[in-house]
């Protein structure tokens, strides 16, 4: 048996993950064992790992930075093993990424499918290791990315399963690649141009993610709205694979990643009316200016946003609402931003994921001026930041007393709590909830148990473990 470590950075991108489980799926099949919780600096060097796989992401000069590091750190930690290297990253910086160290190979995230090939490879060379191995590995992504396409993701749906290593909750990638411009976007550069999943081969993975026992399955893509499935003599958008979702499925629930503001239109509405879709929604929405969203070249106006949030309050009532905020874009006024508060006010986010503009290589942003400082980057991202503590705090506490379903991710003892055991569970509509158990109890749900529970009222800071930020008891 060979213990494989995998390793991935999901920064900026729900899909990487669904690709690393899709990865290790592919090793425990062979007969490997597959690690995929995060490296630390205190764990111990162990010498029997032969193989570290990394997938990165491009969002950020950050999420690189973290990169290096964790890759840096493998090579530490695991002193025979190479260091697989894939995704975004990669695919932009192969070569800098191999002059990090001879045990270093890399993949780009075009061709991350054949991933896929890697186990079988492994077992034919079983006796290699370190430096050896690593040119058997290269050789191989070298020929297949040769054989692909400029600009096109090679076997973009291979990396599936019904089964999930890491995560209690299954997730199904139904497109990839961006055929946009947004000026300010690299993964766009690293991801290839838009390809989608037929229609029947969704329908097919649901339902067979649904025989499996899941209980829910979150839809994943880089850009929902570029959705275009074949299905029978055409190609149909989301809105309607949704609904032939909802009519050949009968119980799993169904979680959307991301949502683009001009796909939220009155017949995708009715769809998420469906009791068995999650009433939690992620709108990618950057600014609140239409200037702003001018430069950004992105493809709505603000009024599309009000439009979207209007449809999706009517179709679910009180959903959890995130969305995604740039600040800091280059031309940024202060009265730019100031529309951006407006708009998360009157839309009422419920949280907000605020990034500092960061200029990436290649993009068209790179060159523009003029730069708002960073220290009133910082400024605005403090204020996105206050709002969106003030919110989510305020959302919780509007379901206190209040029963909801949930699924259980983890289950783990806690010794600042005594030995007391923890579950952490999130509901439907994506509170994260800390459930509080005496040592032998003996109705502690398992990972994965979907269960009732009333909502207490929000954690404070100090109260928390992991994710959580609310206290909750089982019903």
């Amino acid at each position: 048996m060979v213990c494989l470590s995998v390793h991935f950075e999901t920064l900026g991108c729900k899909l990487n993950q669904v690709e690393s489980e899709g990865v290790a799926r592919a090793f425990v099949n062979a007969g490997f064992t597959a690690t995929m919780e995060p490296l630390t600096a205190a764990a111990a060097v162990d010498e029997t790992v032969p193989l570290c796989i990394v997938n990165t992401c491009t969002v950020t000069a950050k999420a690189e930075q973290k990169a290096r590091r964790i890759i840096r750190l493998l090579l530490t930690k695991f002193p025979s093993c190479v260091v697989v290297v894939t995704g975004c990253y990669a695919q932009l910086n192969k070569a800098d990424l191999l002059a990090m160290d001879e045990r270093v190979a890399v993949i780009g995230g075009q061709n991350k499918g054949y991933l896929a090939d890697v186990p079988s490879l492994i077992l034919d060379n079983k006796n290699l290791t370190g430096i050896s191995l690593q040119k058997v590995l290269q050789d191989f992504f070298d020929k297949k990315q040769s054989l692909s396409k400029p600009n096109e993701i090679s076997a973009p749906f291979r990396l599936s399963t019904d089964t999930f290593i890491n995560h209690s909750r299954s997730s199904l990638k139904i497109q990839d690649g961006c055929n946009a411009a947004c000026t300010y976007c690299r993964i766009r550069l690293a991801r290839g141009r838009s390809v989608s999943l037929d229609a029947q081969e969704v329908i097919d993975r649901v339902q067979a993610l649904e025989r499996a026992g899941q209980g829910e399955v979150v839809i994943t893509t880089v850009n929902i709205a570029q959705y275009r499935g074949k299905w029978k003599d055409g190609t149909i958008g989301f809105a309607a694979l949704l609904g032939l979702i909802l009519e050949n499925t009968e119980s799993i629930g169904i979680r959307i990643s991301s949502l683009y503001p001009e796909i939220v239109t009155e017949e995708l509405a009715e769809h998420l009316k469906n009791p068995r879709v999650r009433p939690h929604f992620h709108i990618s929405v950057q600014s609140g200016s239409d200037t702003i969203l001018a430069k950004m070249k992105r493809p709505y106006k603000i009024q599309a946003v009000f439009r979207a949030v209007e449809l999706l309050k009517q179709a679910k009532g009180n959903p959890f609402l995130a969305c995604d905020i740039i600040a800091g874009f280059p031309g940024e006024t202060d009265e730019d931003f100031a529309l951006t508060m407006q708009m998360l006010e009157k839309c009422g986010f419920t949280f907000v994921h605020a990034f500092p503009f960061s200029a990436r290589p290649g993009t068209e942003a790179f060159e523009m001026r003029p730069m708002v400082p960073n220290y009133i980057t910082d400024t605005r991202i403090k204020a996105l930041e206050a709002f969106s503590a003030k919110s989510k705090t305020g959302y919780i506490k509007s379901f206190e007393g209040k029963i909801l379903p949930a699924v259980c991710e983890t289950v783990h003892r806690a010794k600042i709590m005594k030995e007391r055991v923890i579950v952490h569970a999130v509901t439907e509509n994506f509170l994260h909830c800390q459930l509080v158990f005496e040592p032998g109890s003996p109705n502690i749900p398992l990972a994965g148990s979907v269960v009732q529970v009333e909502i207490v009222r929000p954690l404070e800071s100090g109260e928390r473990t992991g994710e959580s930020d609310t206290l909750a008891k089982l019903v």
